[in-house]
């Protein structure tokens, strides 16, 4: 498969597992990408449900030139004091046209890189993304809603929305792929339209 896309999870410690599996599974089921886990040291991680991760590999910029698009999975800890510094691989993938995403509390590391310096962006809400990252580049490009947005290359969701980040994610990844990507909304959508 030629043009098969090569997509990096980052995770760290006390990642949440629920933000990562719609977009993770429907890239490689549904386009044929080729999904790796990556951790900032290369060593396993532990989720919020006690699941543990062994990466394939660290997040280091030249272990990781092969990615198309880096999605950063939220935690906890992309809020504390010790949260890893991965703007050197985000800032690689994006100077190379590729999609740099982040969801929940992983936005904070977008930020903390600069990506959100001309992009329309949201995260957990305004005083929560200033709160923790105060006075960031691009603060005023802050979009207050309760879905993903993309702008240009990057792509930003609160963490109570995988399913929009999943979609806008893979339509800026594969912008040819309207007609497959509407379907999977439909299909996804249905959940929601028939609860009563």
């Amino acid at each position: 498969m030629p043009d098969r896309k090569t997509i990096g999870f980052l995770f760290i410690e006390g990642f949440a597992d629920w933000e990562y599996g719609l977009l993770a599974a429907s890239a490689v089921e549904w386009f044929g990408a080729r999904a790796v886990s990556l951790t900032p040291e290369g060593k396993p991680v532990t989720g919020i449900s006690g699941f543990r991760l062994t990466p394939d590999r660290s997040a280091r910029v030249d272990e990781n030139a092969d990615l198309d698009a880096v999605a950063v999975i939220g935690s906890d800890q992309w809020a504390g004091k010790a949260q890893p510094d991965v703007a050197g691989l985000l800032t690689a993938v994006a100077s190379r046209d590729g999609v740099v995403g982040g969801i929940c509390a992983g936005t904070l590391a977008l930020a903390r890189a600069g990506l959100f310096e001309k992009a329309r962006h949201t995260s957990n809400g305004r005083d929560w993304i200033n709160r923790h990252e105060a006075g960031y580049a691009g603060d005023i490009n802050y979009q207050d809603v309760p879905h993903a947005v993309a702008d240009g290359r990057i792509v930003s969701a609160p963490g109570s929305a995988p399913g929009t980040f999943a979609l806008a994610f893979l339509q800026t990844l594969y912008p040819e792929k309207g007609g497959d990507l509407a379907q999977m909304r439909g299909l996804f959508a249905r959940e929601y339209a028939e609860a009563s």
